[in-house]
C-alpha cells in the first residue's frame, strides 16, 4: 500500500510540474477547443441549445490527454521494473495498447478539428469513421484477451462465471467501444468526466487490491495521480481540456481495467454516470433519426440539467456525488460472493 501511495504522489507531482509548460505549448501551436457556435450533431443538424449553454467557453487548449498518457505509460513501465512487481506482460501490454491506440485516434481527431475543418460545419472525423476504427481496436483488444490472456468467461453475479468461448472477443470490443464513447460524451463540462473517472478508478484500485492484483493496482495508482494533477487545471473555470486524445484513451482504459478484474457487472455499475450519459445521447439520436422528434430537450443528461437551470459547477458536483454512490455499489457487487 505504501508503494502505491508513493507512486500516486509521484505521478501527481510529475504531471503537475509538466502541465504548466505543456499548456503554454498548446497555446503556441493553437491546439484549442473549437467554438461551440459551429456545432452540428451527427445527423448534420444545428444544435442551438448546445451553443447557448456552452458557447461561452470559447477557445481553450485541448490535448492535455497526451501528456497524461505519456506520464502514465513511462512511469508505469519504470515502476514495474524498479519495484520488482511480477506483472503479467500481457496485462500491461493490453492496458498500454488500449490507452495509447485510442489516444492516437483522439489526437488525430483533435488535429483535424483545428487544422482541417471542412465547409459543412462538421469538424473532426465523421462519427461513422471514428466508430469503425474504434470497433477494430476493440476487436484487437478482445483478441488480446482471448488469445493472449486466455479470457473466455464472463462473471455474472449470482450466476457465477459463464464460459462464452470466442464470443468474449466481441463482448470485450462492445464494452471498450461503449465506454470510450460514454466517456467522450461525458467530457463536456469542466471537471465532470475527469472527476468521475478518478472516483471510478479509486473503486477499481480497492477492488484490484481485494482480488490480489498488485500489477493492476499499480497502473491504476499512476493513472489516478496524473489525473488529480490535471483536474486542478480542469475544474471550473478550466484552463485546459483533455481533448479527444485523453477522452478516448481513458474511456478505453477504464473498460480494460474493468475487463481485467473479470467483473463486467461491477464495471457497468461503477461507471454508471458514463452509462446514463451515453444512453441519454443514444436515445436522443435514435429518436431524432427514426421518429424525427426529441425525447429530451437537449442531451446528454448534463446539458439537460443545465437547460433546467442548474449552474455548471452544481451539475458537476451532483454528478460526482452520483459517481461516488455508483462506485460504492459497484465495489460491493465486485467483492460479494
Amino acid at each position: 500500500m505504501a508503494q502505491l501511495l508513493g507512486l500516486l504522489l509521484l505521478s501527481f507531482f510529475i504531471t503537475a510540474v509538466l502541465l504548466v509548460p505543456f499548456i503554454d505549448f498548446l497555446y503556441k501551436i493553437h491546439l484549442s477547443r473549437q467554438s461551440d457556435a459551429t456545432k452540428v450533431d451527427t445527423l448534420n443538424k444545428a444544435t442551438p441549445i448546445h451553443t447557448k449553454l456552452l458557447g461561452h467557453k470559447g477557445k481553450r487548449p485541448i490535448g492535455a490527454g497526451v501528456l497524461i498518457v505519456l506520464v502514465t505509460t513511462i512511469l508505469s513501465l519504470w515502476s514495474y521494473g524498479m519495484l520488482g512487481i511480477k506483472a503479467n506482460i500481457g496485462e500491461l501490454g493490453i492496458l498500454l495498447f488500449a490507452m495509447i491506440s485510442f489516444a492516437l485516434l483522439g489526437l488525430y481527431d483533435d488535429i483535424r478539428k483545428n487544422f482541417n475543418k471542412g465547409n459543412s460545419g462538421f469538424f473532426g472525423l465523421r462519427m461513422r469513421h471514428k466508430l469503425v476504427i474504434q470497433i477494430v481496436l476493440g476487436l484487437i483488444i478482445g483478441a488480446f484477451f482471448w488469445f493472449g490472456l486466455k479470457y473466455d468467461f464472463v462473471n455474472v453475479h449470482w450466476l457465477g462465471s459463464l464460459d462464452v468461448g470466442p464470443l468474449f472477443i466481441p463482448i470485450a470490443a462492445f464494452v471498450v467501444v461503449s465506454f470510450t464513447n460514454a466517456y467522450n460524451i461525458t467530457d463536456g463540462l469542466d471537471g465532470l468526466s475527469t472527476g468521475t473517472l478518478i472516483i471510478c478508478l479509486f473503486a477499481f484500485l480497492a477492488l484490484s487490491l481485494t482480488l490480489l492484483h498488485p500489477a493492476l493496482a499499480l497502473f491504476i495508482a499512476v493513472c489516478i495521480g496524473a489525473l488529480i494533477a490535471f483536474l486542478y487545471f480542469n475544474i471550473f473555470p478550466a484552463r485546459v481540456e483533455l481533448g479527444d486524445s485523453g477522452a478516448l484513451a481513458f474511456g478505453a482504459t477504464l473498460a480494460v481495467v474493468g475487463l481485467l478484474t473479470g467483473k463486467i457487472l461491477a464495471l457497468t455499475v461503477i461507471g454508471g454516470v458514463f452509462i446514463f450519459e451515453v444512453l441519454s445521447s443514444l436515445i436522443q439520436l435514435l429518436s431524432k433519426h427514426y421518429r424525427h422528434q426529441k425525447v429530451f430537450t437537449v442531451a446528454p443528461l448534463h446539458l439537460w440539467f443545465m437547460y433546467k437551470g442548474w449552474e455548471e459547477p452544481k451539475v458537476v458536483m451532483r454528478f460526482w456525488l452520483a459517481a461516488i454512490l455508483f462506485a460504492i455499489f459497484g465495489l460491493w457487487l465486485g467483492v460479494i460472493k
